[in-house]
């Protein structure tokens, strides 16, 4: 190559890290939709304003996978270049929307709903509905019997413990893995005991045989709070 055609990529650099910090405002508007449908639920709002939040998840979940193309195709092609050292400076532009077009060719409906945010909205949905559904027909069904009634009590009191500390969990993270969830606090020092012992980490709820718990699987469990916190509500207002 001769002197004075060597290409600079701080520029470049700088321009994917802006991109970057777009996929940061795309997670947090998830995060917000995900939080006002749980509201909604949780207020027993009408359900087709829960399914707007649920279009407006995959309007994101859209947005993220385009975003997500765009920026595999820039880094892809300047890795092309720095490998090829040609002596002109090519046509980035050209370049990435070539890359750019062929990897959004290969989109389908189905993408979207294997985005990992659009997954966990869906599963905090579904356990919201289920928490409050259940607290909903057991406030509403003044025909069952006490029994009925205790044992049904007992049951979602049992789901609000954290199997390490053996006491109602304040913040519940949930392992994607398995299903189960633990008091943050608790897990994430019980996976540092076991890594320092360099032990792997069995999911320490009863009969369950995932027995490789790492931190990365742990995500919030929203609905399982929210649960936690109006079974309280209602046990103090009944003081």
């Amino acid at each position: 190559m001769q002197r004075g055609t060597r290409i600079s990529f701080s520029s470049v650099n700088s321009s994917l890290s802006s991109l970057k910090n777009c996929q940061s405002y795309i997670n947090t508007g998830m995060d917000i939709a995900t939080h006002v449908a749980l509201d909604l639920v949780e207020n027993f709002n009408d359900e087709e304003d829960v399914r707007s939040m649920e279009n407006v998840m995959l309007e994101y979940a859209a947005l993220d996978r385009e975003l997500n193309h765009y920026m595999r195709a820039f880094e892809e092609t300047i890795d092309q270049i720095k490998q090829d050292k040609p002596e002109k400076i090519p046509d980035l532009k050209s370049l990435v929307k070539e890359k750019f077009t062929a990897l959004e060719s290969m989109n389908s409906d189905s993408d979207l709903e294997k985005n990992e945010k659009y997954m966990y909205f869906k599963d905090q949905l579904k356990d919201m509905k289920k928490q409050f559904r259940l607290q909903s027909d057991s406030n509403d069904n003044d025909d069952i019997e006490q029994i009925d009634e205790d044992i049904a009590v007992t049951q979602s009191q049992m789901n609000f413990i954290c199997p390490i500390t053996q006491a109602e969990m304040k913040k519940p993270v949930r392992n994607k893995i398995c299903g189960h969830s633990y008091e943050e606090d608790a897990i994430l020092k019980f996976i540092q005991t076991r890594k320092q012992q360099k032990k792997k980490v069995c999911c320490p709820k009863i009969g369950c045989s995932h027995d490789d718990v790492k931190g990365s699987d742990l995500v919030p469990d929203e609905a399982l709070k929210r649960a936690i916190d109006n079974q309280n509500k209602q046990s103090w207002s009944i003081l």
